[in-house]
């Protein structure tokens, strides 16, 4: 497990290779949920280049798709494809590494980032798995500015209903947005008490950016039985590094040269603390 405590640094590395090499990323988004995506590809799901088209693999949508650099860096490390390929040709003209994800890459289920759509899918993949008598199980990580759209709400119905107890959603709990903090925007409320009247078995992760606490969450859905799963991790926006961290103005940037140089020191000393 310490190992995929500094992993997940390492990884917020890789994002910041991506990013200045695109000149383009939400950066705030891949550092808040490099600990969920680390978890769940290192140590949770049965996928791998090894099995992508084995019809019983686990499967994982990027419903934040805009997150994308945190998803590619850790497609990369997990073998899918080539980390010096995807820095060199990450957010060019013409590159197939583009700024959502692209299902025309090995490994990614489904293009996404246009929100509300990745829980819905998930929805139709795990009742497939029921349907089929299939034993794999359906993960989706959403951004919690995402929760406002409608559809999700219709995915998590649906969910309920089929008693999709194969099913594990995230909502990456960073309360922040584009446009500022969520609960200014479009406020949740209890996203506990909401997805629980929904029908779904939650857990709180009071650290979604604590390895530990995101395996114990992982491994209690796998146990629960006649319904679907959903995993609110209490993340913070721009983990990493204080030039970034809470603050909503890195949702979407470029680091300048002096931003560059802390953000890789905080990242390195952090890594190097956990190894």
């Amino acid at each position: 497990m310490e190992n995929l405590k500094a992993l997940a640094y390492e990884l917020r590395e890789d994002v910041i290779d991506i990013i200045m090499s695109g000149k383009a990323g939400h950066i705030g988004g891949d550092m808040s949920v490099m600990e969920i995506l680390t978890e769940l590809y290192f140590d949770q799901m049965n996928v791998g280049p090894a099995n992508m088209d084995d019809p019983d693999r686990d499967k994982f949508v990027m419903s934040k798709g805009h997150s994308v650099e945190a998803y590619y860096a850790v497609l990369a490390k997990k073998g899918f494809f080539d980390r010096g390929d995807l820095v060199a040709n990450f957010s060019k003209f013409g590159s197939k590494y583009i700024g959502h994800p692209n299902n025309k890459l090995p490994g990614i289920e489904m293009n996404s980032g246009s929100l509300g759509h990745g829980l819905p899918v998930c929805v139709g993949m795990a009742l497939a798995g029921k349907m089929n008598g299939q034993d794999y199980r359906v993960y989706t990580v959403m951004g919690d500015g995402e929760v406002a759209e409608g559809s999700v709400w219709e995915g998590a119905m649906a969910a309920s209903h089929y008693k999709l107890d194969n099913l594990c959603a995230v909502v990456d709990r960073n309360r922040l947005q584009i446009s500022g903090n969520t609960e200014d925007v479009m406020a949740h409320d209890d996203l506990h008490e909401r997805f629980g009247s929904f029908g779904w078995h939650v857990i709180d992760v009071a650290d979604g950016n604590d390895i530990d606490q995101l395996k114990e969450a992982f491994e209690e859905a796998k146990t629960i039985k006649g319904k679907p799963t959903m995993v609110i991790a209490n993340t913070v926006k721009g983990k990493g590094s204080s030039v970034m961290e809470n603050k909503a103005n890195w949702h979407h940037k470029v680091p300048n040269e002096e931003e560059l140089a802390q953000i890789r020191k905080d990242l390195k000393e952090r890594k190097e603390a956990l190894r």
